[in-house]
Protein backbone atom coordinates (compact mmCIF):
# COMPACT_ATOMS: atom_id res chain seq x y z
CA UNK A 1 0.00 0.00 0.00
CA UNK A 2 3.01 2.59 0.80
CA UNK A 3 4.41 1.89 -2.40
CA UNK A 4 1.05 2.55 -4.68
CA UNK A 5 0.41 5.66 -2.22
CA UNK A 6 4.92 6.93 -3.55
CA UNK A 7 4.06 5.81 -7.05
CA UNK A 8 0.86 8.31 -7.01
CA UNK A 9 2.59 11.03 -6.07
CA UNK A 10 5.69 10.25 -8.23
CA UNK A 11 3.07 10.42 -11.04
CA UNK A 12 1.60 13.74 -9.90
CA UNK A 13 4.63 15.57 -9.80
CA UNK A 14 5.67 14.54 -13.70
CA UNK A 15 1.94 15.33 -14.97
CA UNK A 16 1.36 17.12 -18.53
CA UNK A 17 1.74 20.62 -16.49
CA UNK A 18 4.40 19.67 -14.27
CA UNK A 19 7.66 21.69 -14.99
CA UNK A 20 11.09 20.83 -12.78
CA UNK A 21 12.37 24.06 -12.13
CA UNK A 22 16.02 22.80 -12.82
CA UNK A 23 14.75 22.80 -16.44
CA UNK A 24 14.21 26.67 -16.54
CA UNK A 25 14.47 28.75 -18.61
CA UNK A 26 12.50 27.36 -20.96
CA UNK A 27 9.63 27.88 -23.59
CA UNK A 28 7.07 25.52 -23.66
CA UNK A 29 3.54 24.93 -24.95
CA UNK A 30 0.93 23.01 -23.25
CA UNK A 31 -2.44 21.66 -24.41
CA UNK A 32 -5.31 20.92 -22.61
CA UNK A 33 -7.94 18.47 -24.29
CA UNK A 34 -11.83 18.31 -23.94
CA UNK A 35 -12.07 15.95 -21.42
CA UNK A 36 -9.38 17.88 -19.22
CA UNK A 37 -11.85 20.74 -19.27
CA UNK A 38 -15.23 18.89 -18.53
CA UNK A 39 -13.35 17.58 -15.94
CA UNK A 40 -12.72 20.93 -14.56
CA UNK A 41 -15.81 22.31 -15.62
CA UNK A 42 -17.90 19.54 -13.93
CA UNK A 43 -20.22 20.84 -11.06
CA UNK A 44 -20.41 24.22 -13.07
CA UNK A 45 -24.31 24.61 -13.08
CA UNK A 46 -24.71 26.65 -17.08
CA UNK A 47 -21.68 23.24 -18.00
CA UNK A 48 -24.02 20.45 -16.16
CA UNK A 49 -27.04 21.67 -17.78
CA UNK A 50 -25.79 20.44 -21.41
CA UNK A 51 -25.83 17.23 -19.77
CA UNK A 52 -23.80 14.52 -19.61
CA UNK A 53 -23.50 13.57 -23.29
CA UNK A 54 -21.24 16.65 -24.25
CA UNK A 55 -17.77 15.53 -24.59
CA UNK A 56 -17.14 18.74 -26.62
CA UNK A 57 -16.67 20.77 -23.19
CA UNK A 58 -13.88 23.07 -24.96
CA UNK A 59 -9.69 22.87 -25.62
CA UNK A 60 -7.12 25.08 -25.26
CA UNK A 61 -3.28 25.90 -25.49
CA UNK A 62 -1.05 28.31 -23.39
CA UNK A 63 2.32 29.42 -24.73
CA UNK A 64 4.35 30.06 -21.87
CA UNK A 65 7.91 31.52 -21.30
CA UNK A 66 9.19 30.24 -17.97
CA UNK A 67 12.34 30.95 -15.59
CA UNK A 68 13.58 31.14 -12.34
CA UNK A 69 14.59 34.30 -10.13
CA UNK A 70 15.74 33.40 -6.64
CA UNK A 71 13.03 31.67 -4.91
CA UNK A 72 10.49 32.82 -7.80
CA UNK A 73 9.32 31.31 -11.06
CA UNK A 74 7.56 33.59 -13.19
CA UNK A 75 5.70 32.46 -16.21
CA UNK A 76 4.45 34.81 -19.07
CA UNK A 77 2.67 34.27 -22.51
CA UNK A 78 -0.36 33.52 -23.85
CA UNK A 79 -3.93 31.34 -23.39
CA UNK A 80 -5.68 30.26 -26.29
CA UNK A 81 -8.86 28.69 -26.06
CA UNK A 82 -12.92 28.01 -25.82
CA UNK A 83 -15.40 26.54 -23.79
CA UNK A 84 -18.73 25.26 -24.13
CA UNK A 85 -21.11 26.21 -21.63
CA UNK A 86 -25.09 26.55 -21.60
CA UNK A 87 -27.35 29.72 -22.44
CA UNK A 88 -29.39 30.97 -19.23
CA UNK A 89 -32.28 31.46 -21.09
CA UNK A 90 -32.44 28.76 -23.23
CA UNK A 91 -30.61 26.21 -22.32
CA UNK A 92 -28.67 26.14 -26.21
CA UNK A 93 -25.11 25.82 -26.19
CA UNK A 94 -23.26 28.54 -26.21
CA UNK A 95 -19.22 29.23 -27.52
CA UNK A 96 -17.23 31.43 -24.89
CA UNK A 97 -13.67 32.00 -26.70
CA UNK A 98 -10.55 32.65 -24.14
CA UNK A 99 -8.06 34.61 -25.24
CA UNK A 100 -5.95 36.11 -22.40
CA UNK A 101 -2.17 37.56 -21.83
CA UNK A 102 -0.94 35.71 -18.78
CA UNK A 103 2.09 37.03 -16.11
CA UNK A 104 2.27 35.18 -12.97
CA UNK A 105 4.27 34.70 -10.36
CA UNK A 106 5.12 31.25 -8.14
CA UNK A 107 6.27 32.04 -4.51
CA UNK A 108 7.12 28.96 -2.11
CA UNK A 109 3.97 28.66 0.71
CA UNK A 110 5.80 30.64 3.10
CA UNK A 111 6.26 33.48 0.69
CA UNK A 112 2.55 33.84 -0.38
CA UNK A 113 0.37 37.01 0.68
CA UNK A 114 -1.56 36.75 3.65
CA UNK A 115 -5.57 36.32 3.33
CA UNK A 116 -7.37 38.29 4.82
CA UNK A 117 -10.38 36.96 7.41
CA UNK A 118 -11.78 41.41 6.80
CA UNK A 119 -14.76 41.11 4.27
CA UNK A 120 -14.78 43.52 1.82
CA UNK A 121 -10.77 43.94 1.67
CA UNK A 122 -9.86 45.71 -1.35
CA UNK A 123 -7.24 43.23 -3.24
CA UNK A 124 -3.27 45.02 -4.05
CA UNK A 125 -2.69 44.08 -7.42
CA UNK A 126 0.67 42.50 -6.80
CA UNK A 127 -1.21 39.96 -4.94
CA UNK A 128 -3.27 39.16 -8.01
CA UNK A 129 -2.06 35.49 -10.00
CA UNK A 130 0.32 34.60 -7.65
CA UNK A 131 0.68 30.84 -6.74
CA UNK A 132 2.17 28.27 -4.63
CA UNK A 133 4.69 26.12 -5.40
CA UNK A 134 6.99 23.77 -3.31
CA UNK A 135 10.84 24.89 -4.79
CA UNK A 136 11.39 22.06 -7.27
CA UNK A 137 7.94 21.42 -9.25
CA UNK A 138 6.14 24.05 -10.87
CA UNK A 139 2.17 22.91 -11.56
CA UNK A 140 0.52 24.90 -13.99
CA UNK A 141 -2.71 23.43 -13.81
CA UNK A 142 -4.12 25.50 -11.19
CA UNK A 143 -3.09 28.43 -13.46
CA UNK A 144 -4.88 26.72 -16.87
CA UNK A 145 -7.91 25.56 -14.89
CA UNK A 146 -8.67 28.99 -13.51
CA UNK A 147 -9.01 30.54 -17.04
CA UNK A 148 -11.65 28.33 -17.79
CA UNK A 149 -13.76 28.68 -15.07
CA UNK A 150 -13.04 32.31 -14.80
CA UNK A 151 -14.17 32.78 -18.55
CA UNK A 152 -17.90 31.59 -17.69
CA UNK A 153 -20.32 34.59 -16.97
CA UNK A 154 -22.51 34.34 -14.22
CA UNK A 155 -25.62 34.29 -17.12
CA UNK A 156 -24.03 33.60 -20.69
CA UNK A 157 -26.21 34.10 -23.54
CA UNK A 158 -26.95 32.58 -26.76
CA UNK A 159 -27.07 35.70 -28.35
CA UNK A 160 -28.15 39.15 -26.71
CA UNK A 161 -32.27 39.16 -27.99
CA UNK A 162 -32.64 35.54 -26.85
CA UNK A 163 -36.40 34.83 -26.11
CA UNK A 164 -35.55 31.87 -23.71
CA UNK A 165 -37.93 29.23 -22.80
CA UNK A 166 -41.85 29.24 -22.19
CA UNK A 167 -42.24 28.97 -18.75
CA UNK A 168 -45.67 27.08 -19.34
CA UNK A 169 -44.40 24.24 -21.82
CA UNK A 170 -40.61 24.66 -21.87
CA UNK A 171 -40.66 25.38 -25.34
CA UNK A 172 -37.81 26.99 -27.24
CA UNK A 173 -39.36 30.51 -28.15
CA UNK A 174 -36.17 31.15 -30.33
CA UNK A 175 -37.31 28.27 -32.49
CA UNK A 176 -40.83 27.87 -32.42
CA UNK A 177 -44.03 29.89 -30.55
CA UNK A 178 -46.52 28.79 -28.08
CA UNK A 179 -50.46 29.37 -27.57
CA UNK A 180 -49.42 29.28 -23.73
CA UNK A 181 -51.78 32.62 -21.75
CA UNK A 182 -49.43 34.01 -19.11
CA UNK A 183 -50.72 33.36 -15.63
CA UNK A 184 -52.34 35.72 -13.73
CA UNK A 185 -50.78 35.74 -10.40
CA UNK A 186 -52.58 34.52 -7.71
CA UNK A 187 -52.45 37.73 -5.72
CA UNK A 188 -53.73 40.00 -8.40
CA UNK A 189 -56.61 37.53 -9.21
CA UNK A 190 -59.51 39.31 -7.61
CA UNK A 191 -58.57 42.77 -9.49
CA UNK A 192 -59.15 40.65 -12.30
CA UNK A 193 -63.05 41.04 -12.63
CA UNK A 194 -62.86 44.80 -11.27
CA UNK A 195 -64.40 47.11 -14.10
CA UNK A 196 -63.20 50.81 -13.66
CA UNK A 197 -65.98 53.62 -14.49
CA UNK A 198 -65.06 55.39 -17.80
Amino acid sequence: MVVSVAMATVKDKHGPYVVLVRDLPLHRRFDVSPAQVADWLRGLPMRDALGEGDAQAGEGHAELDLYADGSHVFAAGQFDGHLHVACSRCVGPVRLEVHDKLRVTFMPPGEMPEEEEEEGVEVRAEDLDVFPFDGETVDLEPLLREQFVLAVPFAPLCREDCKGLCPQCGIDLNTGTCSCEKPVDPRLAALKGLKLPS
